[in-house]
Protein backbone atom coordinates (compact mmCIF):
# COMPACT_ATOMS: atom_id res chain seq x y z
CA UNK A 1 0.00 0.00 0.00
CA UNK A 2 1.41 3.63 -0.50
CA UNK A 3 1.72 6.57 1.38
CA UNK A 4 -0.63 8.97 1.47
CA UNK A 5 -0.03 12.50 0.64
CA UNK A 6 0.96 13.87 3.56
CA UNK A 7 3.01 11.57 4.17
CA UNK A 8 4.69 12.25 1.38
CA UNK A 9 4.78 15.58 2.45
CA UNK A 10 6.54 15.26 5.82
CA UNK A 11 8.88 12.90 4.05
CA UNK A 12 10.13 16.01 1.64
CA UNK A 13 9.67 18.42 3.96
CA UNK A 14 12.07 16.99 6.55
CA UNK A 15 14.94 16.47 3.65
CA UNK A 16 14.26 20.10 1.99
CA UNK A 17 16.54 21.78 4.21
CA UNK A 18 16.89 25.61 4.48
CA UNK A 19 18.36 29.56 4.14
CA UNK A 20 18.55 32.24 5.86
CA UNK A 21 16.45 34.02 3.77
CA UNK A 22 13.69 31.58 4.03
CA UNK A 23 11.09 33.00 6.93
CA UNK A 24 8.68 30.23 6.50
CA UNK A 25 9.96 27.14 3.86
CA UNK A 26 7.44 23.96 3.81
CA UNK A 27 4.48 23.14 5.83
CA UNK A 28 2.14 25.95 5.56
CA UNK A 29 -0.25 27.39 2.51
CA UNK A 30 2.28 29.33 1.20
CA UNK A 31 5.84 30.25 1.95
CA UNK A 32 7.73 33.39 3.68
CA UNK A 33 10.56 34.40 1.71
CA UNK A 34 13.05 37.60 2.31
CA UNK A 35 14.92 39.04 -1.06
CA UNK A 36 17.97 41.19 -0.42
CA UNK A 37 17.62 44.53 -1.49
CA UNK A 38 19.16 45.97 -4.62
CA UNK A 39 18.41 42.56 -6.57
CA UNK A 40 15.80 41.76 -8.74
CA UNK A 41 13.79 38.34 -8.07
CA UNK A 42 14.10 35.98 -11.17
CA UNK A 43 11.60 33.50 -11.66
CA UNK A 44 10.99 30.31 -14.22
CA UNK A 45 8.68 27.71 -14.33
CA UNK A 46 9.29 24.33 -16.09
CA UNK A 47 7.42 20.79 -16.20
CA UNK A 48 8.23 17.42 -16.90
CA UNK A 49 5.87 15.17 -18.67
CA UNK A 50 6.52 11.44 -18.67
CA UNK A 51 7.09 9.90 -22.28
CA UNK A 52 7.25 13.61 -23.60
CA UNK A 53 10.79 15.21 -21.80
CA UNK A 54 11.93 11.91 -20.14
CA UNK A 55 11.82 8.45 -21.55
CA UNK A 56 9.27 5.86 -19.80
CA UNK A 57 11.27 4.43 -17.10
CA UNK A 58 13.60 7.31 -16.28
CA UNK A 59 14.99 6.53 -12.65
CA UNK A 60 13.59 8.67 -9.79
CA UNK A 61 16.42 10.03 -9.27
CA UNK A 62 17.71 10.94 -12.86
CA UNK A 63 14.23 12.69 -12.56
CA UNK A 64 14.59 14.86 -9.65
CA UNK A 65 18.11 15.99 -11.21
CA UNK A 66 16.78 16.61 -14.58
CA UNK A 67 13.66 18.95 -12.90
CA UNK A 68 15.61 21.09 -11.13
CA UNK A 69 18.36 21.19 -13.58
CA UNK A 70 16.09 22.39 -16.66
CA UNK A 71 15.03 25.41 -14.13
CA UNK A 72 18.60 25.82 -12.86
CA UNK A 73 19.32 26.26 -16.68
CA UNK A 74 17.23 29.09 -17.32
CA UNK A 75 18.22 31.16 -14.47
CA UNK A 76 21.94 30.64 -15.88
CA UNK A 77 20.76 32.19 -18.91
CA UNK A 78 19.81 35.20 -16.78
CA UNK A 79 22.77 35.52 -15.02
CA UNK A 80 20.85 34.77 -12.09
CA UNK A 81 21.87 33.10 -8.27
CA UNK A 82 19.65 30.34 -7.21
CA UNK A 83 17.73 30.83 -4.14
CA UNK A 84 14.66 28.84 -4.13
CA UNK A 85 12.40 26.52 -5.85
CA UNK A 86 9.24 25.02 -5.56
CA UNK A 87 7.72 21.52 -6.66
CA UNK A 88 4.38 20.07 -7.41
CA UNK A 89 4.45 16.02 -8.28
CA UNK A 90 1.44 14.45 -10.02
CA UNK A 91 2.09 10.62 -9.27
CA UNK A 92 -0.05 7.21 -10.17
CA UNK A 93 0.62 6.41 -6.52
CA UNK A 94 1.61 7.44 -2.95
CA UNK A 95 5.69 5.25 -3.83
CA UNK A 96 7.76 6.30 -0.89
CA UNK A 97 10.45 4.47 -2.45
CA UNK A 98 10.31 6.53 -5.54
CA UNK A 99 10.14 9.92 -4.12
CA UNK A 100 12.97 8.66 -1.93
CA UNK A 101 15.13 8.14 -5.07
CA UNK A 102 13.44 11.70 -6.88
CA UNK A 103 14.43 13.34 -4.02
CA UNK A 104 18.43 11.77 -3.85
CA UNK A 105 18.78 13.02 -7.51
CA UNK A 106 16.81 16.61 -6.75
CA UNK A 107 18.37 17.43 -3.62
CA UNK A 108 21.94 16.71 -4.34
CA UNK A 109 21.76 19.05 -7.48
CA UNK A 110 20.26 21.63 -5.13
CA UNK A 111 23.25 21.45 -2.81
CA UNK A 112 25.39 21.86 -5.45
CA UNK A 113 24.07 25.49 -6.18
CA UNK A 114 22.89 26.46 -2.82
CA UNK A 115 19.06 26.14 -4.09
CA UNK A 116 16.13 25.42 -1.48
CA UNK A 117 13.15 23.65 -1.51
CA UNK A 118 10.34 25.99 -0.02
CA UNK A 119 7.23 24.45 -1.25
CA UNK A 120 4.55 22.84 -3.72
CA UNK A 121 2.06 20.41 -4.25
CA UNK A 122 1.27 16.46 -3.86
CA UNK A 123 -1.69 15.04 -6.40
CA UNK A 124 -2.60 11.26 -8.03
CA UNK A 125 -2.86 11.40 -11.46
CA UNK A 126 -0.07 11.16 -14.95
CA UNK A 127 3.71 11.08 -13.48
CA UNK A 128 4.08 14.83 -14.51
CA UNK A 129 7.09 16.98 -12.50
CA UNK A 130 6.67 20.72 -12.09
CA UNK A 131 9.17 23.25 -10.80
CA UNK A 132 9.29 26.75 -10.05
CA UNK A 133 12.54 28.37 -9.62
CA UNK A 134 13.77 31.80 -8.43
CA UNK A 135 17.08 33.22 -8.08
CA UNK A 136 18.77 36.49 -7.62
CA UNK A 137 20.36 39.17 -10.07
CA UNK A 138 21.90 42.64 -9.25
CA UNK A 139 19.19 45.40 -10.44
CA UNK A 140 19.52 46.17 -14.28
CA UNK A 141 22.45 43.37 -14.79
CA UNK A 142 20.23 40.43 -15.90
CA UNK A 143 21.16 38.82 -19.41
CA UNK A 144 18.52 39.05 -21.52
CA UNK A 145 17.40 37.87 -25.20
CA UNK A 146 16.96 42.01 -26.28
CA UNK A 147 20.43 42.77 -26.49
CA UNK A 148 22.65 41.19 -29.28
CA UNK A 149 23.87 43.72 -31.78
CA UNK A 150 25.53 43.64 -35.02
CA UNK A 151 29.21 42.87 -35.46
CA UNK A 152 28.74 40.34 -31.53
CA UNK A 153 30.11 37.12 -32.12
CA UNK A 154 27.48 33.87 -31.58
CA UNK A 155 28.90 31.46 -28.84
CA UNK A 156 27.82 28.17 -27.26
CA UNK A 157 29.03 26.42 -23.93
CA UNK A 158 29.29 22.71 -23.91
CA UNK A 159 28.65 20.32 -26.25
CA UNK A 160 25.53 20.22 -29.09
CA UNK A 161 23.23 17.72 -29.91
CA UNK A 162 24.06 14.33 -27.04
CA UNK A 163 20.34 14.33 -25.69
CA UNK A 164 19.12 14.12 -29.47
CA UNK A 165 21.36 11.29 -29.76
CA UNK A 166 21.01 9.42 -26.84
CA UNK A 167 17.07 9.37 -27.31
CA UNK A 168 17.75 8.02 -30.94
CA UNK A 169 20.29 5.18 -29.45
CA UNK A 170 17.30 4.61 -26.73
CA UNK A 171 16.57 0.98 -27.28
CA UNK A 172 20.75 0.12 -28.60
CA UNK A 173 22.11 1.78 -25.83
CA UNK A 174 20.22 2.81 -22.76
CA UNK A 175 22.86 3.55 -20.28
CA UNK A 176 25.84 4.98 -21.89
CA UNK A 177 27.55 8.16 -21.94
CA UNK A 178 25.16 9.95 -24.22
CA UNK A 179 22.14 8.73 -22.02
CA UNK A 180 24.15 10.62 -19.06
CA UNK A 181 23.39 13.82 -20.58
CA UNK A 182 20.00 13.61 -21.33
CA UNK A 183 18.99 12.43 -17.79
CA UNK A 184 21.45 14.48 -16.23
CA UNK A 185 22.22 17.68 -18.18
CA UNK A 186 24.67 20.35 -16.03
CA UNK A 187 23.13 24.17 -16.03
CA UNK A 188 25.88 26.53 -16.46
CA UNK A 189 25.51 28.32 -13.34
CA UNK A 190 28.37 29.63 -12.78
CA UNK A 191 29.25 30.06 -16.45
CA UNK A 192 26.05 32.31 -16.92
CA UNK A 193 27.04 34.47 -13.55
CA UNK A 194 30.43 35.10 -15.05
CA UNK A 195 28.72 35.98 -18.53
CA UNK A 196 26.98 38.92 -17.19
CA UNK A 197 28.48 42.34 -17.95
CA UNK A 198 30.50 40.75 -20.99
CA UNK A 199 27.44 38.80 -22.78
CA UNK A 200 24.97 40.83 -24.72
CA UNK A 201 21.91 38.44 -24.43
CA UNK A 202 21.53 35.28 -23.95
CA UNK A 203 19.27 31.95 -23.88
CA UNK A 204 19.59 28.54 -22.89
CA UNK A 205 19.60 25.46 -25.41
CA UNK A 206 16.47 23.78 -24.60
CA UNK A 207 14.42 23.13 -27.75
CA UNK A 208 17.51 23.25 -30.18
CA UNK A 209 19.96 26.01 -30.89
CA UNK A 210 18.61 26.97 -33.87
CA UNK A 211 15.10 27.55 -32.37
CA UNK A 212 16.52 29.02 -29.81
CA UNK A 213 18.99 31.20 -31.07
CA UNK A 214 15.99 32.34 -33.17
CA UNK A 215 14.36 33.98 -30.11
CA UNK A 216 17.86 36.12 -29.25
CA UNK A 217 17.44 37.39 -33.11
CA UNK A 218 13.91 38.01 -32.95
CA UNK A 219 13.95 40.11 -29.84
CA UNK A 220 17.23 42.07 -30.66
CA UNK A 221 15.53 42.91 -34.42
CA UNK A 222 18.71 41.74 -35.68
CA UNK A 223 19.56 38.34 -37.87
CA UNK A 224 22.55 35.54 -37.08
CA UNK A 225 24.80 33.34 -39.47
CA UNK A 226 26.02 30.17 -38.07
CA UNK A 227 29.02 28.10 -39.02
CA UNK A 228 26.98 24.65 -38.82
CA UNK A 229 31.28 23.00 -39.39
CA UNK A 230 32.07 24.92 -35.99
CA UNK A 231 28.95 23.69 -33.66
CA UNK A 232 31.14 21.93 -30.75
CA UNK A 233 30.65 18.14 -30.57
CA UNK A 234 31.32 15.04 -28.44
CA UNK A 235 33.24 12.38 -29.10
CA UNK A 236 30.42 9.84 -27.68
CA UNK A 237 28.28 11.39 -30.68
CA UNK A 238 30.84 11.97 -33.31
CA UNK A 239 31.59 8.64 -32.88
CA UNK A 240 27.72 7.67 -32.88
CA UNK A 241 26.44 9.15 -36.12
CA UNK A 242 27.42 9.87 -39.32
CA UNK A 243 27.98 13.89 -40.12
CA UNK A 244 25.03 14.73 -41.49
CA UNK A 245 22.74 12.87 -39.14
CA UNK A 246 25.25 14.17 -36.12
CA UNK A 247 25.17 17.79 -37.45
CA UNK A 248 20.95 17.66 -37.46
CA UNK A 249 20.91 16.52 -34.16
CA UNK A 250 23.24 19.48 -33.21
CA UNK A 251 21.57 22.21 -34.82
CA UNK A 252 18.06 21.30 -34.14
CA UNK A 253 17.79 18.41 -31.43
CA UNK A 254 16.72 19.70 -27.61
CA UNK A 255 17.60 18.80 -24.28
CA UNK A 256 21.06 20.38 -24.76
CA UNK A 257 21.09 23.05 -21.75
CA UNK A 258 24.09 24.91 -22.96
CA UNK A 259 24.13 28.42 -23.00
CA UNK A 260 23.91 30.60 -26.50
CA UNK A 261 25.15 33.97 -26.13
CA UNK A 262 26.16 36.82 -27.80
CA UNK A 263 28.75 39.12 -27.05
CA UNK A 264 31.08 41.76 -29.09
CA UNK A 265 34.07 40.70 -30.51
CA UNK A 266 36.70 42.85 -27.98
CA UNK A 267 34.96 40.10 -25.18
CA UNK A 268 36.94 37.39 -26.39
CA UNK A 269 39.52 37.70 -24.05
CA UNK A 270 37.33 37.73 -21.29
CA UNK A 271 34.70 34.78 -22.59
CA UNK A 272 38.46 32.69 -22.98
CA UNK A 273 39.01 33.65 -19.06
CA UNK A 274 35.56 32.19 -18.05
CA UNK A 275 36.34 28.86 -20.17
CA UNK A 276 39.39 28.44 -18.50
CA UNK A 277 38.04 29.56 -14.41
CA UNK A 278 35.52 27.05 -14.91
CA UNK A 279 37.20 24.47 -17.54
CA UNK A 280 34.17 24.90 -20.24
CA UNK A 281 34.56 24.43 -23.53
CA UNK A 282 32.90 27.58 -25.01
CA UNK A 283 32.84 28.13 -28.52
CA UNK A 284 32.19 30.71 -31.29
CA UNK A 285 29.91 29.42 -34.08
CA UNK A 286 28.70 32.96 -35.37
CA UNK A 287 27.94 36.44 -36.07
CA UNK A 288 24.96 38.99 -36.01
CA UNK A 289 24.63 40.91 -38.58
CA UNK A 290 21.24 42.77 -39.83
CA UNK A 291 18.26 41.34 -41.20
CA UNK A 292 16.33 38.86 -39.40
CA UNK A 293 16.20 35.19 -38.75
CA UNK A 294 19.06 32.00 -38.40
CA UNK A 295 21.11 31.36 -41.51
CA UNK A 296 23.24 28.36 -40.67
CA UNK A 297 25.95 28.37 -43.46
CA UNK A 298 28.03 24.84 -44.55
CA UNK A 299 31.87 24.79 -44.77
CA UNK A 300 31.89 26.66 -47.82
CA UNK A 301 29.36 29.25 -47.11
CA UNK A 302 26.52 28.17 -48.91
CA UNK A 303 23.13 28.07 -46.71
CA UNK A 304 22.77 24.86 -45.15
CA UNK A 305 19.22 23.73 -44.55
CA UNK A 306 18.10 21.42 -40.91
CA UNK A 307 15.73 18.74 -41.14
CA UNK A 308 14.54 20.60 -38.44
CA UNK A 309 15.32 23.82 -36.34
CA UNK A 310 14.46 22.74 -32.38
CA UNK A 311 11.39 21.51 -31.16
CA UNK A 312 7.67 22.98 -30.83
CA UNK A 313 5.08 20.95 -28.59
CA UNK A 314 2.26 21.83 -30.65
CA UNK A 315 3.48 22.05 -34.30
CA UNK A 316 1.77 18.78 -35.29
CA UNK A 317 -1.19 19.93 -34.13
Amino acid sequence: MGAGEFDLIARIRARAGTRDDIVLGIGDDAALLAPPPGRHLVVTADTLNDGVHFPHGTLPADLGWKALAVNLSDLASMGAEPAWCTLSLSLPQGDTAWIDGFLDGFLALAREHGIVLVGGDTTRGPLSVSVTAMGFVDAGRALRRDGARVGDDVWVTGTLGDAAGALALLERDPVGVLRLRLDRPTPRVEAGRALVGIATACVDVSDGLLADLGHIVSRSGVAAQVDVGALPVSEALRASFDEATRLAMQAGGGDDYELCFTAPPEARAGIDAVSLQFGLRITRIGRIMTGEGVHPLDADGRTWSPPRRGYDHFAAL
